[in-house]
């Protein structure tokens, strides 16, 4: 078949795509290790680790978003000349995972618990092998670029190692610690979690208005107007059935209504405990009535308040979501809600309940699982964060890392400046065990993933031959939802352990919306699989798809058009090609290498040019530098409406409307240098159709290494 009988049929993706990705993976250039032999490499080095899935994780629409941006930077920098790392791994998600394989078992009739903890984790081990990799298979159908040889995962030996040094690191530096305090607790995972791992969803709910009789005083100024003429004080909760462990009632020192009360007591309703009536600042004046119970042993805030004010704690709610004994013998064993019930009852027939009002909740869940979370008093490992926090500040405010768009490091702020200690425990079997004597606790997944850009290059072994050559890194690009989980982590963890920034740039993805504006979700069924639609259009169509609707910085609200839309893009270019290798003859290309091919560059034939040969190369000019342009400042959405509008309006419309009623050599090198400059420029968005194309014309080197137009 010669090159025209290949290009007489129609483009097909699937006929090309994974043909062209074993021919990359053969080539052995994703590998930074063999580029130079195909050519002379410039002597900066350039990297990117990409942000781990979790190996429970299947690819959707972000994942698909992110994972071209990176492409997009990874294949023009390898043209470029630099010696080019696009660093793979799966990150062992200890929750996510071990849910999964929980329910897996619990198919058999099985739980962790008649396992054991070792051959649970085999199990794990298991599943991992068998679909740990789905996602990374998904990654190469939509052509990322990753050196797979030198894929990593946070429970690799190696990787255990690092995190088990970075551990014992913080602990003998004194900033590692234990403490007895109230934390997120998930009574279904039976785990503690860190307030960035929680899921809020708007619930309707309810306030209740309970009386809590004042014990016996005299009030010293009978004249006072602020003196109500009742015989309690009114607190306002969500949750009435913590009441039974309040220690306090607590209002605002500034607030004039209950200054005759500072110092006072209260009588705590059913348990018949007498309380001080406190003043603190943390309790807001237009909440409720102003006046708040305090539960200390189930509210991070009232323990706060608790330790100021030299309080006590009770526990009225166990690990499991049931009333304690120190609830009282009437409620002990009850569930939360059952509890409720039974308190609001009993508080309505003695005459207690003020009132009830409609009040709109936000209910903290677990990101993992979706069970309320219960704040428990517990004994956790904490990472104190003062001195990390200002360290990982100063790196942005000085400019040494940056954001795109630079609106987002105001979420990066807001946390640093609020940060509480890191609690790094979790009470779950997979993932790294604490690397201290009879504790049986793991670390917290992203404590681990902290060190993701420097551990994956060889850290703690700084003569590491990658870790030499590629840290710090140059860009990431990630998920706004992870600035303060993973980045704002990367960062201090990379100043502490290497004293250098883990990388200059991050790149924060849009959002990619339903076309209605809706949040993706795979549980609730609304979204787009991208798996579907690149066997529907194909993996450029979908690249294109994304990127051509990457404008501004702005969420993406996706629609399945674009998509469509670069499908037509790639038979465009299809009949282009055909066309333009008509035009210069395929013995030509077939017989000849590339610089044979382009000996008469149209510009060294100035003077033979016609006004129209000189225009469509001026434009290429032009292009090629708002190209570059945009690719430097992160701008990919416009980096391919130009390079579409080129391809389709000035090169399809006009240039080649014009040569097919001119013929002569200089617009056949006109057409022929073109084509290959625009093959070139398009390579990062869209790598199939013109690795296959470039394959067709006879080029001797794979366009993966092709250089980048200057």
């Amino acid at each position: 078949m010669n090159v025209n009988e290949k290009l007489l049929k129609p483009y097909n993706p699937a006929e090309i795509e994974e043909k062209i990705y074993k021919l990359w993976e053969k080539s052995g250039y994703f590998n930074p290790d063999n580029l130079s032999k195909s050519y002379k490499l410039k002597t900066k080095s350039y990297c990117i680790v990409i942000p781990p899935p979790n190996i429970t994780g299947s690819l959707h629409m972000g994942h698909a978003l992110n994972a071209v941006i990176q492409d997009i930077l990874i294949r023009q920098k390898r043209m470029q000349g630099h010696k080019t790392l696009w660093l793979p791994g799966t990150d062992h998600a200890g929750i996510a995972t071990q849910n999964v394989v929980e329910k897996e078992l619990k198919k058999q009739g099985l739980t962790r618990h008649n396992l054991g903890r070792e051959k649970f984790i085999e199990k794990i081990w298991e599943w991992k092998k068998k679909y740990g990799n789905l996602i990374l298979d998904q990654l190469k159908k939509l052509g990322a670029s990753c050196d797979w040889s030198r894929l990593k995962f946070t429970m690799d030996p190696d990787y255990a190692k690092a995190v088990e040094i970075a551990f014992l690191h913080y602990y003998q530096k004194g900033w590692i610690y234990q403490g007895d305090r109230v934390v997120n607790w998930c009574p279904r995972c039976q785990t503690s979690l860190s307030d960035l791992e929680l899921e809020y969803e708007d619930e309707k709910g309810k306030l209740w208005y309970i009386k809590y009789p004042l014990a016996n005083f005299k009030f010293q100024d009978t004249n006072s107007k602020q003196i109500p003429n009742t015989n309690y004080i009114v607190v306002a909760t969500t949750r009435p059935e913590t009441m039974l462990g309040d220690v306090a009632v607590a209002v605002n020192p500034k607030d004039k209504r209950y200054k005759h009360l500072f110092g006072k007591t209260a009588i705590l309703p059913i348990i018949n405990r007498e309380i001080p009536i406190i003043a603190d600042q943390a309790v807001e004046m237009d909440f409720g009535t102003g006046a708040v119970k305090v539960t200390p042993g189930h509210d991070i805030i009232d323990a706060e308040i608790a330790d100021r004010q030299k309080l006590p704690s009770y526990i009225v709610i166990d690990q499991y979501g049931k009333m304690t004994q120190e609830a009282g013998r009437d409620f002990e064993g009850l569930k939360i809600l059952e509890a409720r019930v039974k308190i609001v009852s009993i508080l309505e027939k003695q005459g207690l309940i003020e009132k009830i009002e409609d009040y709109d909740l936000r209910i903290a869940k677990c990101y993992r699982c979706g069970s309320i979370i219960e704040p428990q008093k517990s004994k956790q490992w904490f990472l104190k964060m003062a001195e990390l926090a200002k360290m990982a500040k100063d790196a942005v405010k000085k400019g040494k890392i940056k954001f795109h768009p630079k609106k987002w490091e105001k979420v990066y702020f807001d946390w640093l400046d609020n940060i509480k200690d890191w609690c790094i425990s979790r009470q779950i079997w997979w993932g790294h065990k604490i690397p201290l004597q009879g504790v049986d606790d793991v670390l917290d997944t992203w404590f681990s993933s902290a060190l993701w850009p420097f551990a994956t290059l060889g850290w703690p072994n700084e003569k590491a031959k990658d870790l030499k050559e590629f840290y710090p890194t140059q860009v990431l690009s990630t998920a706004r939802d992870i600035i303060n989980l993973w980045v704002a982590r990367m960062i201090f963890s990379s100043l502490e352990f290497m004293k250098k920034e883990p990388f200059k740039d991050i790149i924060i993805n849009p959002t990619v919306l339903t076309r209605d504006g809706k949040r993706m979700s795979k549980s609730l069924g609304i979204g787009t699989n991208p798996m579907e639609l690149i066997e529907k259009y194909g993996a450029d169509a979908i690249r294109f798809g994304l990127i051509y609707q990457m404008m501004g910085g702005q969420d993406m609200h996706f629609s399945e058009e674009h998509c469509v839309a670069g499908k037509k893009f790639c038979n465009k270019i299809w009949n282009i090609s055909r066309f333009v290798l008509t035009q210069i003859g395929n013995s030509k290309i077939q017989e000849t290498n590339i610089k044979q091919i382009l000996k008469s560059i149209p510009r060294r034939q100035a003077g033979k040019l016609q006004k129209e040969d000189k225009q469509i190369l001026k434009k290429l000019e032009k292009i090629i530098k708002s190209v570059n342009k945009d690719l430097e400042q992160y701008r990919f959405g416009q980096a391919l409406h130009i390079i579409y509008d080129f391809i389709w309006h000035e090169f399809a419309d006009h240039y080649i409307e014009y040569s097919k009623n001119n013929k002569s050599e200089e617009i056949q090198n006109t057409l022929c240098f073109v084509f290959y400059t625009i093959l070139r420029l398009l390579h990062p968005f869209m790598p199939f159709i013109t690795e296959e194309i470039w394959h067709i014309m006879g080029f001797k080197n794979l366009l993966l290494i092709e250089r980048w137009p200057q």
